[in-house]
């Protein structure tokens, strides 16, 4: 069987377009307008790039948009008072602090600080645990992504050989959750990394293959 690739170009379209009808109706039913704020600490390119394609993303579906642009030797007590402040801002609906964060501060504290009903990162341990249970909750950007794609592809998952490679708590791990989950993939799943023996041997049979690693030629 040949490998299918799914490319999310397309399905980002419709998403979007769903998403812009949706926001919509919050402002004329409700009066609602979601806000987001980007947090950025530092002069990292990546993280500039990443936030700014938020920020775009924002505009073109009506979302509000706050982003604070914080210097590299910001003290974590500012920034932690900095997300408090988001936490009780009615305007600001959810709040993404760009990783990663200088190494001065502790990067546990600034997502545990994030107001749970907020984090739409999907980091903060209350919406990590409800994932684990398979209840409602913010998912982390990237599985949540990939779950989209196999789901608007029409590909199986109900007891598909799924294989994850990486174990990384942004992608690896919480994608093997989603996928394990009855209600959401119901496949079985095995994950692969640095010590895992024969990956060749546990990738060759996958149904379906996710690969996020930042080992290059893993």
């Amino acid at each position: 069987m040949s490998a299918i690739l799914i490319k999310g170009s397309e399905i980002s379209k419709q998403i979007k377009e769903e998403l812009k009808v949706e926001i919509a109706k919050l402002k004329d039913n409700n009066s609602i307008i979601p806000g987001l704020a980007t947090v950025l600490v530092g002069e990292n390119e990546a993280s500039k790039v990443y936030v700014g394609a938020k920020e775009k993303t924002c505009k073109e579906l009506g979302i509000y948009s706050e982003r604070k642009d914080l210097p590299a030797d910001t003290k974590e007590e500012d920034l932690l008072i900095l997300i408090e402040k988001l936490n009780n801002d009615p305007k600001i609906h959810g709040i993404l602090v760009q990783l990663p964060l200088p190494k001065h501060i502790n990067e546990t504290k600034v997502l545990y600080t994030i107001s749970p009903s907020k984090d739409v990162d999907g980091f903060h341990p209350v919406n990590i645990g409800k994932m684990m249970l398979g209840e409602p909750c913010f998912l982390p950007c990237t599985p949540h992504g990939i779950m989209e794609l196999l789901k608007r592809s029409g590909t199986n998952t109900n007891g598909a050989e799924v294989v994850v490679v990486g174990r990384s708590n942004i992608v690896g791990k919480p994608i093997a959750n989603m996928l394990l989950q009855k209600n959401w993939g119901n496949a079985t799943v095995t994950i692969c990394h640095t010590g895992t023996k024969d990956i060749p041997s546990h990738t060759r049979r996958a149904d379906i293959l996710v690969v996020a690693v930042g080992n290059p030629k893993l």
